[in-house]
């Protein structure tokens, strides 16, 4: 699976995200957000060799509820899910390193707060 570049159009439902099946990289942001521009390159250095991870890039805001049901209070916030369970999380993650050290806990399905 491969980087998503734009964020989805509508957002999925919160049974839907947990009823995905294995790794899921949830990526709540803005198009606008600076945080979140800042984060891409670094996104996509990790995801890219990365077949095992899913990626869904969520837009969030004021009425979101998908955001509001994780809790995400700043952008970018990224959540690892397996089947519906958070294994890790990451606030404003501002290298590739902390992002590939969450991902390699999340595969050893070990739980990590990165916040």
């Amino acid at each position: 699976m491969s980087m998503n570049d734009v964020y989805a159009a509508t957002e999925p439902g919160r049974a839907e995200v947990d009823a995905l099946q294995g790794l899921t990289l949830l990526e709540f942001g803005a198009p606008w957000c600076g945080h979140c521009r800042a984060a891409q390159p670094s996104l996509a250095k990790v995801l890219a060799d990365r077949d095992d991870v899913r990626h869904l890039k969520i837009e969030d805001g004021p009425g979101r509820p998908l955001g509001r049901s994780f809790r995400v209070k700043l952008w970018p916030t990224l959540i690892l899910l397996r089947q519906g369970e958070e294994l890790a999380r990451l606030v404003r993650p501002t290298n590739a390193d902390d992002i590939r050290q969450a991902l390699d806990h999340a595969s050893d399905n070990h739980g990590v707060d990165m916040a």
